[in-house]
Formats: structure tokens, sequence, C-alpha cells
């Protein structure tokens, strides 16, 4: 994904998620997860009108196993919101952007 989200790995989640100064999303997919394709442009929208006070982030759970493992992801897309070093919120599935952004906003 192009534009203001940041790629996620088991390598750099540490650094880039629980690390982060500011909350971070992050879209847990997969490349064959048609779901995961339908909520990708949503996930940009939010990258681009959150830049500078939430992180967006992606991270394919077919190349990194450890992350998805150890934050219980059973399905895709699963979008957990991360503040602190803490998960603060989870969705699971195809959700509308409105729950998403009311969820963002809480944060801020």
């Amino acid at each position: 994904m192009p534009g203001n989200t940041v790629t996620l790995s088991d390598q750099n989640f540490q650094t880039e998620v629980i690390q982060s100064s500011i909350p971070v999303l992050v879209d847990f997919s997969a490349e064959w997860c048609g779901p995961c394709k339908m909520l990708a442009p949503v996930i940009e929208e939010l990258a681009d009108e959150y830049v500078g006070r939430i992180k967006v982030g992606r991270l394919d759970i077919d190349d990194n196993r450890q992350s998805p493992g150890q934050y219980g992801i059973q399905g895709v897309p699963t979008l957990i919101i991360f503040q602190n070093a803490e998960p603060v919120k989870k969705f699971v599935g195809l959700i509308p952007k409105d729950k998403i952004t009311e969820a963002l906003d809480q944060l801020l």
C-alpha cells in the first residue's frame, strides 16, 4: 500500500507499533482476502485523514506469522488499534469507515 500507510512485518512491529508515540491502526490482512481488498481504500483514506495523529499500517498475515499469532488473529481482515503499546480496540471483518473513525477519534 502506498501513501501514508506503513508496511508492517514481524521484524518492525515492535518499533513501528509497540514503541509508537501516537496511536496505531494495524490492518491484519492477506493478498487472497476479498474483504481485505474491499477495505484497502478505506485504510488508505484513514491514513491520509489522520496523518501525523495516528499511524496506519498493514501487516500481511501470510508473510508474518508471529504478530498475528501474538494478538489472536483468526480471520482477516482484522483491525486493531494500539495505544501506548496496548491493543485498545479490535474489529473483525469488513466494517464501515464511520465505525473505525469513531474509535480513532476517541483516542485523540
